[in-house]
């Protein structure tokens, strides 16, 4: 998936805390037709003291648009350059001239990712050498931005309960190198984290309270650790799986989590409504998870739009905005 990041008030609906713009961002993509111009969205995004944002890649139009923002930039690349960003580094050179130091110190980067879910895949491979030129690149150039990549839960071969959690056998081999190379650098690892569609799969056998982050939720007991959320537990899977690759100190950022209101049986309006407005709330205690509980959260809610462009169905509607910037529904922060 794919977009920028945000906590909101906006157009009536939406109430903003100067803290909920620490922790929390939006993803903000551009597969629409009917989408409003950059400056629009940029403004709507500063009028409502959200200072996080996540782009997929670099658009120009978008990147100068930031200029001047004050606005933090998790940025994308196209998987399609990894093998190039890989094996030449003067393309990554290049790469970082064009995208990033073109816009230094007017845009703030937060975070450069190298690479959106492609692990594991065709270009799975070239993740660790891309990230390694990248940096050189910035080091060269005297920038200190991390670099890391974003992975679904798809690097996972299993996650249940999370003490179990591991690399799959397809993904084990990108994630030990890019592992150590976070860990050494101090950069966290992103990951995009829906337990929308675990609930999908296995409506009849997970809580929907546990699935939605209702406070009502039973608890899950994994040893010394309790659970009365999936967003939680899934966090901790990914922790334990870091752990077992050496990452005992790399942070989990979640670059994307949201849930659909429309597209299926179970997305539904008040489900995206429940759970978002649930993660945000726990986000905003600052309480890490139950793992990790010194480590404070940090989330980007996918996504700002709706966009009709993505395949028909759920991924159409992940939306906290019609393209009118009329909210799908409410959010709050308090």
């Amino acid at each position: 998936m794919n977009r920028l990041v945000l906590i909101f008030y906006a157009i009536a609906c939406l109430k903003s805390v100067d803290v909920g713009a620490q922790v929390i961002g939006v993803n903000y993509g551009l597969l629409g037709n009917n989408l409003p111009l950059a400056d629009q969205v940029i403004a709507l995004i500063k009028s409502n003291k959200i200072n996080k944002v996540r782009i997929f890649q670099p658009y120009q139009g978008v990147l100068q648009t930031l200029k001047d923002s004050n606005l933090e930039v998790v940025l994308g690349t196209l998987n399609e350059d990894l093998q190039q960003l890989a094996t030449d580094q003067s393309f990554a050179a290049s790469w970082v001239k064009d995208n990033v130091l073109a816009y230094i110190p007017s845009v703030k980067f937060r975070y450069i990712a190298l690479g959106n879910e492609v692990i594991p895949g065709q270009y799975a491979n070239f993740v660790y050498d891309a990230m390694q030129n990248v940096q050189n690149a910035l080091k060269a150039a005297n920038v200190n931005v991390p670099v890391t990549t974003v992975v679904s839960y798809a690097v996972l071969g299993s996650s249940y309960p999370p003490s179990n959690a591991s690399f799959g056998q397809d993904s084990s081999a990108a994630m030990s190198k890019i592992v150590p190379f976070l860990q050494q650098n101090q950069y966290p690892l992103l990951a995009n984290v829906y337990p929308c569609f675990a609930y999908f799969g296995e409506p009849t056998t997970i809580d929907a309270d546990y699935a939605l982050g209702n406070p009502n939720a039973s608890f899950v007991y994994d040893g010394t650790l309790s659970y009365n959320n999936m967003f939680d537990a899934m966090i901790d899977a990914m922790y334990v799986a870091l752990e077992k690759v050496g990452g005992n100190g790399v942070k989990v950022v979640v670059s994307e989590t949201g849930w659909p209101s429309a597209g299926a049986d179970l997305a539904t309006t008040n489900n995206a409504k429940t759970y978002v407005n649930n993660v945000i709330q726990r986000v905003l205690t600052g309480k890490g998870t139950p793992k990790r509980p010194e480590t404070p959260l940090e989330a980007y809610i996918f996504a700002l739009f709706n966009e009709n462009q993505k395949p028909a169905g759920t991924e159409q509607n992940f939306g906290l905005f019609y393209p009118d910037i009329t909210p799908v529904y409410p959010v709050n922060i308090v």
